[in-house]
């Protein structure tokens, strides 16, 4: 059976594509997190574990855990094993063969090359070839998903991806310092201008009509500028809010490929 571990740093939406991959592909995965993740489509998150216990993504289960005898356990019962582990400890206690960087900061959050034999990082802020081994291109578009091996990927434009001609319509930030209380959740119908959430005592409104894809937890602290939801604009498309995306699907293949592709160089050296 294989057993290669792959120690992933994030479990976000976009990570969680590829954690599904090599998950299925018969890596053991071990998914660091923060202890206050925030992703915004929760429901396709495993980085979800931390605040629920425990998470299932089309049919994968992640469960949060504390310690190695845990991870071990996880493992055993065929779960995704997810601890909290900003500075990357476990990867010094585990060495694996494998590190992804899958954090998508738009900067590199700590990752160097020297973790593990292979490492690899998704999207901006990191040099392949000196920072780590591989960079996965996460940018929209024709080279989404093409392995770099020198230089880095494309720089974040902060504009989101168009659906039905919206774009940054879609996305929600915070207007300003405080809590968030929501008041409607991951799937609802929603029409422009309706209330979403609360800061504090301030309205946070949609932008545009259709369904609220992802939203930050309740009881989020934010600062302004902060994304904390975003609508998809079409109404048919309510089983998105709930599968992984094409995007993070797109970027887990040449995770998998990066993976194999170093595996056969090294047996070639």
């Amino acid at each position: 059976m294989f057993n290669e571990v792959v120690i992933i740093r994030g479990g976000g939406d976009l990570a969680s594509g590829t954690i599904q991959k090599l998950y299925r592909s018969g890596f053991r995965v071990l998914v660091l997190e923060v202890p206050k993740p925030t992703a915004i489509r929760r429901d396709v998150s495993f980085s979800e574990a931390v605040y629920q216990g425990e998470v299932e993504i089309e049919g994968i289960t992640a469960v949060h855990v504390c310690c190695l005898s845990e991870i071990e356990k996880a493992w055993s019962n065929k779960k995704i094993p997810v601890i909290i582990d900003q500075e990357g400890k476990y990867i010094k206690k585990i060495k694996p063969r494998i590190v992804v960087d899958a954090i998508i900061a738009k900067k590199n959050m700590g990752t160097i090359r020297d973790m593990a034999e292979i490492t690899i990082a998704l999207g901006p802020g990191f040099i392949a070839g000196e920072d780590v081994d591989i960079v996965i291109e996460t940018a929209r578009g024709h080279n989404l998903g093409r392995l770099i091996f020198h230089g880095g990927a494309s720089k974040n434009t902060g504009i989101p991806g168009s659906i039905m001609g919206y774009s940054k319509e879609r996305v929600i930030h915070s207007p300003c310092v405080g809590i968030m209380e929501n008041v409607l959740h991951i799937g609802d119908v929603v029409e422009k201008d309706d209330v979403i959430a609360y800061i504090g005592d301030v309205e946070v409104k949609a932008k545009i009509s259709g369904l609220l894809r992802g939203i930050l937890h309740s009881g989020s602290p934010v600062v302004a500028g902060f994304k904390i939801a975003d609508i998809d604009p079409r109404l048919s498309e309510k089983m998105n809010c709930y599968t992984i995306s094409d995007k993070a699907r797109s970027i887990a293949g040449g995770v998998l490929e990066a993976i194999f592709y170093l595996i056969n160089q090294s047996k070639e050296d």
